[in-house]
């Protein structure tokens, strides 16, 4: 199964690029869109249409005011994972948007772009077990990143 990365606007392909990007680094294929939920709704629900059987899971990438979230969805039956790029503007306040979403619409929230595509590939690997090895994999090595570290910094002293 593929992941589709829906982007409100190409601004966002930078943040989405680097979920492709750990997608990829899974094994995982990812389709990228820009479709705007408040300029292009109705070109929108055709691209969730068009790309609802070939995808396991949508990652939707829009900040400010993030209907593209709910929209998606509100009209699939598919996983939706948010995650918005980082923005200083509103002292942040925007991500509200995408935290806060009507009764019966239910979009994950994912912060980090590596987090939503690890997110995605746990989701997509509920049904594959070669993207489960792949998973568990990179779950291994983060481990391993941490005992090396500690590794090197035991018996460090400040005197």
């Amino acid at each position: 199964m593929k992941a589709a990365i829906l982007m409100g606007s190409k601004a966002d392909l930078e943040h989405s690029a680097k979920i492709a990007e750990a997608l990829r680094g899974l094994g995982v294929e990812a389709i990228l869109r820009v479709s705007s939920a408040h300029k292009t709704p109705e070109r929108l629900l055709e691209i969730v249409r068009e790309l609802e059987e070939d995808v396991g899971v949508f990652i939707t990438v829009a900040g400010r005011s993030n209907a593209l979230s709910g929209l998606v969805d509100a009209h699939t039956h598919r996983p939706v994972i948010a995650c918005p790029p980082p923005s200083d503007r509103f002292a942040g306040a925007d991500l509200f948007s995408s935290l806060r979403m009507p009764s019966g619409v239910c979009p994950l929230v994912v912060l980090e772009p590596e987090a939503a595509a690890l997110a995605a590939a746990k989701i997509l690997a509920l049904g594959d077990e070669e993207l489960k090895e792949r998973v568990r994999h990179q779950q291994r090595q983060k481990r391993e990143e941490v005992e090396r570290a500690d590794e090197e910094v035991r018996g460090w002293r400040s005197d």
